[in-house]
């Protein structure tokens, strides 16, 4: 093991444990936000409990995609170019169940991101409620993955 591979794996431990305690909040969140239910309107408290929920989807995805995702790969030596070849990768080498939902959470992602409208809010949250189970999914196959590589 070089160097560079001992670097990767203190970076990929380090990025488990950060992916571990948002998934951890995430959790919370999203059993508050289940218990309020999907509406057409929410008061003020609702609406940031959901705002909350949504942010740490995205985080959590990002953690996932940006960090977790991408030192798996350079620790394979593999060079996806694209998000979706970076997904269809992560399939393909069964670090995630499926490409389709991972491309799904990064759009919604996006949408969470950079989604100003009031009026898309409900949607959004419901997609979030909907696609939660989907990220997590995703986190348990890539930490058994890794598990299986002996990286953590």
């Amino acid at each position: 093991m070089t160097h560079i591979d001992q670097d990767l794996l203190l970076e990929l431990q380090r990025d488990l444990g950060d992916l571990v305690s948002a998934a951890e909040s995430l959790a919370l969140s999203y059993e508050k936000c289940k218990n309020i239910g999907v509406k057409d309107h929410y008061n003020f408290e609702e609406e940031e409990s959901f705002d909350s929920l949504s942010s740490k989807f995205a985080r959590t995805s990002d953690i996932f995609t940006q960090k977790v995702l991408k030192t798996i790969f350079l620790l394979l030596r593999e060079n996806p170019k694209s998000f979706i070849d970076k997904a269809n990768l992560a399939e393909k080498l069964e670090i995630i169940p499926s490409a389709d939902r991972l491309i799904l959470m990064r759009d919604l992602r996006n949408e969470i991101v950079h989604e100003y409208v009031a009026s898309k809010l409900s949607r959004i949250y419901k997609e979030v409620l909907g696609q939660y189970s989907n990220l997590l999914d995703a986190i348990v196959a890539a930490k058994i993955n890794v598990q299986e590589h002996g990286w953590y």
